[in-house]
């Protein structure tokens, strides 16, 4: 076993060992707690599907808790909460997580559990029809939610017939068509050493944890090409009409990935836009103008890509005047940046990344992500400074990037007279007017 330590001094808990498989185990011991977080990462999400496999990472997800070869699902949810333990499990566009809180003592037991179900799920095919009508549920749901549907459609129209732009639950039509042996052999594909972070953060002990990991995880198949399909983003424009008692609205530009250097300057530009009560859109559109409950601005950076948006809910009156002031915002922003907003955003963004390292369930999340996108674990000295380098050009370097890609627009709900998609792709995007 190869093991590297990266962490500075103030990370000194942190600890990292790869193994000969490829499997790669983090961990950070916070001598203070009690309990600890647990859990695997896999690099594996809905983009890594193929066209017929859309909603097999989600529902594997699902079905991993249902059985394995050597425990059914009532036994896997008694033996961790027989502990006082919980289970969970999340599927992204480019990964897969499960993981467990307990006890300290208790991290052997959420461990064998954790690798049990990733390592030998059982798919019994009567547990997979009930839970297909499980994810039906969870569809429904969605679709009857427009505040979660737009950011849907939102990123099937930033990139049309990719995996990316795809909803992460499926659809009833590709459910239907899943086997036990479609399960398995995506597992197969993609549940393999290489592509597995171990992560723990808490009251652990890392060479305890990496010992059981090596035996718990010894059996999995040998790695495999896992390249995902690039992403292209596109843009769209789309203008769903719906009765609604609100208009939602997703607008936004393709972002950059985690390894680019704009990558900081991005999620400082989201902050200063619409990151808290004090941002520009927060405070002209709900504080002076009253034209919204809700908006804010996010940056989801990918491997390969990234998207950069607002979010606003607004009342169908009030739509026409949302649209004008987030786009008066947007016109004036690169011209208008202080030093006060600058330096502002950057400190909620380092406060919030220092109270997330002070959570175990967050801290194991953050360091598995890390290791997946980064394969390492960039000290927090690294990443504050990283941070306070970002500086009005950066700013304005982000805006004139985001101002070069096709907009994205999707507003779901009644609609009154408003911008065409070329007026607002003129206003949203003005650098690749001036290039065209």
């Amino acid at each position: 076993m190869t093991e590297i330590d990266n962490a500075s001094p103030h990370d000194s808990g942190v600890k990292i060992t790869r193994l000969p498989s490829g499997l790669r185990i983090v961990s950070e011991s916070m001598p203070h707690l009690k309990t600890v977080s647990v859990g695997l990462w896999i690099s594996c999400g809905s983009r890594h599907e193929q066209a017929h496999e859309h909603g097999l990472a989600h529902l594997i997800e699902h079905m991993a808790f249902k059985g394995t070869k050597s425990r059914s699902a009532r036994q896997i949810a008694e033996e961790i909460e027989n502990v006082g333990g919980d289970l969970n499990a999340e599927t992204t566009a480019e990964s897969t997580a499960y993981f467990a809180r307990v006890m300290g003592e208790d991290l052997p037991l959420a461990l064998t559990i954790l690798s049990d179900i990733v390592a030998n799920p059982l798919f019994d095919e009567t547990e997979l029809t009930r839970e297909k009508d499980v994810i039906l549920q969870e569809i429904a749901s969605y679709e009857d939610n427009p505040e979660e549907l737009v950011f849907d459609l939102f990123m099937q129209q930033a990139f049309p017939d990719h995996a990316i732009g795809r909803p992460i639950l499926g659809s009833s039509a590709s459910l239907a068509a899943f086997t036990p042996q479609h399960l398995h052999a995506f597992v197969a594909r993609h549940y393999t050493p290489s592509q597995i972070v171990v992560a723990a953060a808490g009251a652990v002990d890392h060479d305890g944890l990496v010992a059981l990991a090596a035996k718990a995880l010894a059996h999995l198949p040998a790695p495999t090409v896992n390249n995902a399909q690039q992403a292209l983003y596109q843009g769209g424009d789309l203008r769903e009409k719906r009765r609604l008692e609100q208009v939602h609205l997703v607008m936004g530009a393709r972002g950059v990935s985690f390894n680019d250097p704009l990558h900081e300057a991005l999620h400082v530009l989201a902050q200063i836009l619409g990151g808290g009560m004090s941002s520009r859109l927060f405070q002209e559109l709900r504080e002076k103008r009253g034209l919204c409950y809700d908006v804010h601005a996010f940056f989801t950076p990918f491997s390969d890509t990234g998207i950069f948006g607002v979010y606003g809910g607004t009342g169908t009156d009030q739509l026409s005047d949302f649209i004008e002031v987030l786009l008066q915002e947007w016109d004036q922003i690169e011209g208008q940046l202080d030093e006060a907003e600058i330096n502002r955003a950057k400190a909620q963004i380092k406060v919030g990344l220092l109270v997330s390292s002070e959570s175990p369930g967050r801290r194991a999340d953050q360091i598995a992500r890390q290791m997946l996108a980064l394969n390492r674990i960039p000290p927090r000295e690294e990443l504050i400074k990283r941070i306070e380098a970002v500086d009005r050009p950066a700013l304005v370097r982000a805006i004139q990037s985001l101002k070069e890609a096709p907009p994205t627009l999707v507003i779901l709900g009644p609609q009154g007279r408003l911008l065409n998609k070329s007026q607002f792709k003129a206003r949203f995007s003005p650098n690749l007017v001036t290039k065209s």
